[in-house]
């Protein structure tokens, strides 16, 4: 799937929910779901600054896509990364350099976030995105 078809996917999850405590829920489950970074990724190097709460992105490149893995000592952000992993991970660098990220406007999750959390969440993005320049210039 592309980035953008998997994008459609996550809106149309969360527009089935009434409310955001339903959507509080659900982000919950996807972080239980996260594809969990391995004990020697859990370093400085690994952390996303920014974050309020403590969360680790590691990237690898199998053949000629990035696979991401992560984690999060918050449940909350623990879910937002899943989010974005689901959107970003096994896809090529230069599509997720490409990508934009509208589908978090579109399922309201900026607006319904503390300052600090969403301060977070575009971090998240940052290094995601950071992740594939580097590895985008490894292919080169």
């Amino acid at each position: 799937m592309t980035i953008k078809e998997i994008q459609a996917d996550i809106v149309d999850e969360f527009s089935m929910f009434e409310d955001w405590m339903q959507r509080y829920e659900y982000m919950i489950e996807l972080g239980k779901s996260l594809p969990i970074i391995q004990e020697q990724y859990k370093t400085d190097d690994n952390i996303i600054k920014g974050c309020q709460s403590k969360v680790w992105v590691h990237a690898d490149l199998e053949v000629d896509k990035l696979v991401f893995t992560a984690d999060s000592d918050a449940i909350i952000t623990k879910g937002i990364i899943a989010i974005l992993i689901r959107a970003f991970s096994n896809q090529k660098p230069q599509d997720i350099i490409d990508a934009d990220t509208n589908f978090i406007d579109e399922i309201g999750l900026k607006e319904h976030l503390s300052p600090t959390r969403a301060n977070g969440l575009v971090s998240m993005i940052k290094q995601i995105k950071l992740y594939a320049i580097a590895y985008q210039t490894q292919l080169g």
